[in-house]
């Protein structure tokens, strides 16, 4: 009798929260969840679900400008739960530390990307509690959550756009949950699925439109004569026309110390200053080591004792003392303070709004889970320390001593700092550039920091800024002096580039084994494609284009 009835309520589509539950799930009395628990429907603005009806859903959505993308889901239980049912041993808190959603998006019938979220995407309760949620997908203000991100990742970094792109197509979406453990990760079944006709509209585009943009004169660099993939570039070119691609801005190629390619597209051009955002850290990590080497500064390792008075801060303890301006370049202080955690009292956006950005880091406790030089954790208030301990120490201050020792030896003119509320040169980010001025910035580091035969920067310099101090980091590829590592794998062959890197996808890439340098600008800000497309574009089309001519 047990079996008959368990199977009358399969055919009937009745669900029954299970008597192992770990938690204790929502109740919802929307007339909507007997029908469609265990389903993802889509919706064309958001709605909470007391105001949605069915007939908010849609079948079809064409992507273009303002459209907005919602998704509700509807489950049979909790997350919490779910993850019970993997693992029964483990605690409500255990659970969650270790296990999500799992997504697995298909265009046309084939998986396209499958992701499993962070652990810490979603609040407590909504992983104890909610049996339906809201996930906006695509939105006209750029709301901030997990699933826009999730959206960015899956259509513009992993193959959704190519998958979708032109016409109509089929759009799938299933979520299971997901558990870590010293075995691995363990999947379980598919609680939700929903499906969308998908529309993308075609750009037309002609010949002269992607052609490989000529270099015009004047441009103070000596012209390369090498072959390269034209095809490739046109291809790229169609690419960012077809905004499959987004707000790139322009990029150049540097080749033997002599310039191959310079395009410019959405408005910008030669003349344009580029906010590269932390692009200008690296610049901070630069002037650090000029100074060392004109004596102003001993050398990175010096203590921040040996500039401030710690004492006089707020939340003084006896291991601020050993915090070292290496520390601060590698990203890797003890100071409570992280930028890719919200909550940490150190991020960046709870810097931005006090009247004294040094004052606020420099008050920063201690974290007691970190040890000076150990752990790489991005920490944008440190380089403003940075910025202000140069700018106590070089003649005539930060902005000046730039301008002498680094900028007019390269010859450039037309740039913009932005500043500290105490009117310092901000060293946290916004350079703005010109595109081939960032790309003779990289071809310093190429020639090991000569210029013209001037040794501007210490060769040794450039050698510790290019040492990956964290090798084995998760959530980093490598780091130097405020600079990332980064590797391209072009027909199964490995090519090491360190670069600078700035928020919206700026970026400059100086090769190791290659005499190459490659800078792409952006205005991606604060988009989850941003540094991913740009990847792609190097991998998938600039590097390829030198290296197979």
């Amino acid at each position: 009798m047990k079996t008959l009835l368990t199977v009358l309520i399969s055919l009937l589509g009745i669900h029954f929260i299970s008597a192992q539950n770990i938690v204790n799930p929502d109740k919802i009395n929307s007339s909507l969840y007997p029908q469609y628990s265990g389903k993802i429907v889509f919706l064309s603005k958001p709605l909470a679900i007391e105001q949605t009806s069915a007939n908010d859903f849609i079948n079809t959505f064409e992507l273009k400008e303002g459209n907005i993308l919602d998704a509700r889901i509807f489950l049979a239980n909790s997350l919490t739960n779910y993850l019970h049912e993997l693992d029964n041993s483990l605690s409500v808190e255990e659970l969650v530390k270790n296990g999500n959603f799992q997504f697995s998006f298909y265009g046309d019938g084939k998986l396209i990307y499958t992701e499993n979220l962070n652990t810490g995407a979603g609040t407590l309760q909504s992983k104890n509690q909610w049996i339906s949620f809201r996930i906006p997908f695509i939105s006209s203000n750029g709301e901030d959550n997990w699933g826009r991100y999730l959206w960015g990742r899956f259509f513009y970094a992993k193959g959704g756009e190519d998958a979708l792109y032109g016409g109509k197509h089929t759009l799938k979406i299933e979520i299971r949950p997901y558990l870590k453990s010293t075995n691995g990760i363990k999947t379980g079944k598919l609680i939700a699925e929903g499906e969308l006709n998908f529309t993308t509209p075609v750009i037309n585009w002609t010949k002269e439109q992607i052609a490989v943009q000529p270099i015009a004169s004047g441009s103070d660099w000596n012209l390369s004569s090498i072959k390269f993939d034209t095809k490739l570039i046109e291809e790229l070119n169609g690419r960012i026309l077809e905004k499959r691609f987004k707000n790139i801005t322009s990029f150049a190629i540097i080749k033997d110390g002599k310039l191959l390619l310079e395009e410019y597209f959405n408005g910008a051009d030669r003349n344009s200053l580029h906010d590269t955002r932390s692009v200008g850290k690296s610049f901070a990590s630069t002037m650090t080591g000029i100074a060392i080497k004109e004596g102003f500064i001993k050398d990175e390792n010096q203590p921040l004792t040996q500039f401030y008075n710690l004492k006089n801060f707020d939340n003084y303890s006896i291991r601020k003392d050993s915090i070292t301006l290496k520390n601060l370049l590698t990203m890797s202080s003890a100071f409570d303070g992280s930028d890719f955690n919200s909550d940490s009292p150190g991020n960046e956006e709870n810097m931005y709004p006090t009247d004294n950005w040094v004052k606020f880091a420099l008050n920063l406790s201690v974290d007691p889970n970190k040890k000076n030089g150990a752990q790489w954790d991005y920490f944008t208030a440190g380089i403003v320390v940075i910025g202000d301990v140069l700018h106590q120490k070089v003649p005539d201050g930060l902005e000046a001593y730039a301008e002498k020792k680094l900028f007019n030896p390269l010859g450039i003119q037309n740039y913009k700092w932005q500043y500290t509320p105490q009117k310092v040169a901000n060293t946290a980010g916004g350079l703005g550039l010109r595109t081939l001025d960032l790309a003779k910035y990289g071809q310093l580091y190429q020639n090991q920091g000569k210029w013209k035969d001037k040794q501007i920067l210490p060769k040794e310099w450039v050698e510790k800024s290019f040492t990956n101090y964290f090798p084995n980091a998760e959530n980093v590829p490598g780091y130097g002096y405020l600079f990332w590592k980064e590797v391209f794998e072009i027909n199964n062959k490995k090519y090491e580039a360190y670069a600078c890197s700035g928020n919206g996808g700026n970026k400059v890439y100086v090769f190791q084994n290659l005499p190459l340098v490659i800078v792409v600008t952006a205005t991606a800000y604060n988009q989850p494609y941003a540094h991913s497309q740009v990847y792609k574009i190097v991998s998938n089309y600039l590097l390829p284009a030198v290296l197979n001519p």
